[in-house]
């Protein structure tokens, strides 16, 4: 279908691109940003006066449920949760039941997902059979079958010598590494280590657990030359470490997650379980830490960390409930909220959730590598169009998301989704 989304202000935070212009689709991708081709006859007109129309949020952290939980719709709603925030592409983690360590699998969840017809699903790979850290998983025939990475999710891997030589595996076929830091051994407890958790009887996970881990990482990321992706830091001395490592030119990327950016452990109030997240919530010197990384650029994505939990495994005392919250339509508000709290540009914004997430997964979106997340002319129409003006309130009950669990409950977020476009298709209309 030939569409055009006419007067709306168009910003590519890649190209510095900051202005008020028709945007001409056919054939699900971008002919022409300003002046319509010659002989060019939309079908159907967005008028977007007012509005901002931004390359599609790429999220690199959003679980799914899929493949082992198709009898509960998940993926379908989901997906649904990801183009009403604007979200086009997103990361799956491969700790799905059963795991993504065999090919089969994940040929099965990315139809499934191009069948509904909203956003990509990129999927990482498990790194270990089961994601049990004993052998490697066949990491070419994953990334042949559309895995963009490779990792353990948030199981341990106990077995250094497993890990050295996945990483030198991977290191040889150009292959990323995802890992979240964290020592099995420290980082048993449900609350980070502090006052607060102490005054409440919760058992802690201190700093050490990340930056313990993160040395590990950094030593085989040195001695192997794996380009290794840090899944959500969430400490000021685990930031510290990644600047370091970049700064020494090691292939080093990491992210952080909406809920460490935004709240601190004394959010948990009263054991209130929907705080209950994985990694915990820190202290408000770490919390200052991360905002000023991910706004110099040591943090080179914001994601969702969108995990759905069943009502019943959250129904439960804070220490025995189960950590997660859903995140994909709050991605996009809590962005533009820090970057307005943080006096940056509407393109500086953007940038943690469109073209710095793409940077990240790199070459390993193939030929989308040089397009993912962002606004070019040639490139596939993935795109969301959004009201900078509309304010609203976080309301479980509104989401599309099967989870409903959030923090963010009640919190008053800036600019809403009127539109989300995949691949030139209308997926989202609000």
């Amino acid at each position: 279908m030939n569409i055009l989304i006419k007067s709306g202000r168009v910003v590519n935070p890649a190209t510095a691109l900051d202005q008020v212009a028709d945007l001409a689709i056919a054939r699900g991708r971008i002919l022409s940003i300003g002046a319509l081709p010659a002989g060019f006859v939309p079908e159907q007109t967005i008028d977007a006066s007012g509005l901002v129309v931004a390359p599609g949020l790429v999220d690199l952290a959003a679980r799914l449920g899929e493949p082992g939980h198709e009898h509960e719709g998940m993926l379908e709603s989901e997906l649904a949760a990801a183009v009403a925030g604007g979200v086009t592409s997103l990361v799956c983690p491969p700790d799905t039941d059963p795991v993504l360590d065999e090919p089969g699998l994940v040929e099965m969840l990315r139809s499934r997902a191009e069948r509904l017809g909203a956003a990509q699903v990129l999927p990482l790979g498990a790194l270990t059979r089961e994601l049990r850290g004993e052998s490697l998983t066949e990491m070419l025939e994953l990334t042949e079958s559309g895995c963009v990475g490779f990792s353990q999710a948030e199981a341990a891997l106990k077995d250094t010598q497993v890990l050295q030589r996945a990483m030198q595996y991977a290191a040889t076929f150009n292959l990323a590494v995802w890992m979240r830091p964290r020592d099995p051994w420290l980082g048993k407890g449900v609350a980070a280590s502090g006052p607060l958790a102490t005054r409440l009887g919760l058992s802690g996970v201190p700093v050490l657990s990340e930056t313990v881990a993160l040395h590990t990482l950094f030593e085989l990321a040195r001695s192997t030359r794996v380009r290794l992706h840090v899944c959500r830091i969430s400490s000021a001395a685990g930031l510290q470490l990644v600047a370091a490592a970049k700064a020494e030119g090691l292939p080093v990327t990491c992210d952080v997650s909406i809920n460490n950016l935004f709240l601190t452990d004394t959010d948990i109030g009263y054991f209130d379980s929907r705080m209950r997240l994985d990694p915990p919530l820190r202290q408000q010197r770490d919390r200052q830490a991360l905002s000023q990384g991910l706004k110099d650029g040591v943090i080179d994505a914001l994601v969702s960390d969108h995990t759905p939990v069943k009502d019943d495994a959250k129904a439960l005392p804070f220490a025995e409930a189960e950590p997660g919250a859903t995140g994909l339509e709050l991605l996009l508000g809590l962005a533009c909220k820090w970057g307005q709290e943080q006096g940056l540009s509407l393109a500086q914004t953007l940038a943690c959730v469109s073209s710095g997430p793409a940077r990240v997964l790199g070459a390993a979106l193939g030929p989308l590598k040089d397009s993912c997340g962002q606004l070019l002319a040639g490139a596939p129409a993935d795109l969301c169009v959004f009201d900078p003006g509309a304010t609203w309130a976080v309301e479980p009950a509104a989401l599309r998301s099967r989870s409903r669990h959030t923090p963010f409950e009640g919190h008053a977020l800036p600019v809403r989704v009127r539109w989300t476009l995949v691949g030139g298709r209308i997926a989202y209309r609000g």
